[in-house]
């Protein structure tokens, strides 16, 4: 009897502490999801959500359940109610890992007229594959790494490596650097190359341009060359006496900030380059705030309060003693060309970021609303998108996708998520987990089942107590 008194003690305490640490875990980790870096829940998911602590006390819940059952013989008629808490307990915990290990999600992008049959993964991943002289049957062969999947934050020990080879040539992948929140800008150097800097707001938000010497850039449909005359080019000449010249095919203006002296800009015509000078031609307004800058074009952190929507993952690509530096643009919903580094006789291709999953259908967006309260222009009240699901040619179904009107459909589930700036495309969740999402609500309507079965059982906790007070 003591026995069993000291093991249904420890049992208890046992199950209130692992409730605790549980919330206690789970708070602490919303709190770290919502905070920090781009994007906060990889340091949150590494310390706590996929921790194996964390995990370990989930199955520690379901082996106090399942020794409860046993213990209490909850089996019997009587006790069904309180079976049924267990089981909806277990099945949460089960659908919890199901979806950890089973499901998937992502977010897929469509505008307004366009159709897509892909998302991108929420997860992201280093994509390496290598090419080289090694052929089979006169067929040039190529070793495709595994994916590697990636959750890396600046508040992390992100520290990994890559060891593998091509045709028994050794190849190894070194991490060295994450730079959250990044953009391209030019760092300066003493032995870097020439870059010409443009400013300008064509979308009503500041945008830095480096325009490399003897190169041309498009922005917003507009051609910049600096020192590369080119036909339909806003033309930029440096000379060896760091004289500037400009040569627009537009007419246009400038306005000195010093003193703010006024001038015209002559199309078709060569004329002193005014630097720290408004420009306004082709519809829109620049800057070229000031000389050339002697740097390298890299991967730099963005000011504070400026959102990239992209991360920057920095390699040491080795082999046969030979080590390049690679720089990726990437991140979380973002897909990546890959970008290739030729070493030791090798051309290695690496890209990060999120990958591709194709859907065995395809979604048209007909028209995206977005309702806004009355008298403002960007709060809002409702939106929803107008949606046509096409499995063939000759069979489709229109449907509406919006809060807490979700699309399933063959497995997958739509959820609207956000939508773009101009209000012309939507931004939809996606999520593939059919089992996960069956067994946990299961539990879920087990566990309400129970707790109301709990409230109304004459045998139950709750009906001695009524017996009492009546």
């Amino acid at each position: 009897m003591q026995k069993k008194l000291a093991a249904l003690l420890f049992s208890t305490r046992l199950t209130a502490i692992l409730f605790i640490v549980f919330a206690a875990a789970m708070a602490v980790g919303t709190f770290l999801d919502a905070s920090y870096d781009r994007p906060p829940s990889n340091f949150a998911r590494e310390w706590i959500f996929n921790a194996w602590w964390f995990e370990a006390i989930m199955v520690f819940f379901v082996i106090n359940f399942v020794g409860n059952i046993s213990r209490y013989r909850l089996f019997r008629k009587e006790q069904w109610a309180t079976l049924l808490l267990h089981v909806s307990f277990i099945l949460i915990i089960i659908g919890a890992f199901v979806t950890r290990y089973i499901g998937y999600e992502g977010s897929m992008v469509i505008r307004e007229g366009a159709t897509e049959n892909s998302f991108l993964s929420e997860k992201t991943y280093l994509n390496v594959f290598i090419d080289g002289d090694y052929k089979i049957n006169g067929v040039p062969q190529r070793r495709q790494l595994p994916l590697e999947e990636l959750r890396l934050s600046e508040r992390l020990d992100n520290d990994f490596n890559i060891k593998t080879d091509y045709n028994k040539q050794p190849v190894t992948i070194n991490y060295k650097k994450f730079i959250s929140n990044a953009e391209e800008g030019l760092v300066p150097s003493d032995g870097g190359e020439a870059y010409l800097k443009i400013v300008e707001s064509g979308d009503g938000n500041r945008h830095d341009h480096w325009v490399k010497v003897g190169e041309v850039v498009n922005i917003h449909n507009v051609l910049f060359a600096v020192n590369k005359e080119t036909v339909g080019a806003i033309n930029i000449t440096v000379t060896e006496n760091d004289e500037y010249t400009i040569n627009s095919p537009f007419d246009g203006n400038y306005m000195r900030m010093a003193d703010q002296f006024r001038g015209e800009v002559v199309a078709d015509s060569v004329q002193p380059l005014n630097l720290r000078s408004l420009y306004q031609m082709a519809n829109m307004a620049f800057v070229f705030p000031e000389p050339l800058t002697y740097g390298e074009y890299k991967a730099v952190k963005a000011e504070e309060g400026e959102e990239t929507g992209q991360d920057a993952l920095v390699l040491e690509i080795t082999s046969e003693g030979e080590t390049k530096e690679v720089e990726l643009m990437g991140g979380q919903y973002v897909y990546s060309d890959p970008k290739m580094v030729e070493i030791a006789g090798l051309k290695v291709y690496l890209a990060y970021g999120s990958i591709r999953h194709e859907l065995p259908f395809s979604i048209t967006l007909n028209d995206f609303i977005a309702d806004k309260y009355p008298g403002t222009e960007k709060a809002y009240s409702a939106f929803r998108s107008k949606v046509t699901v096409n499995n063939s040619d000759s069979d489709f179904f229109d449907y509406d996708i919006f809060m807490n009107h979700v699309l399933d459909h063959q497995g997958y589930r739509f959820f609207q998520a956000s939508f773009s700036p101009d209000e012309k495309g939507t931004v939809l969740s996606v999520n593939k987990d059919l089992w996960g999402t069956w067994i946990t609500y299961i539990g879920y309507f087990l566990l309400y089942i129970g707790l109301m079965a709990i409230l109304f059982d004459p045998r139950s906790r709750f009906g001695d107590l009524k017996k009492n007070v009546g």
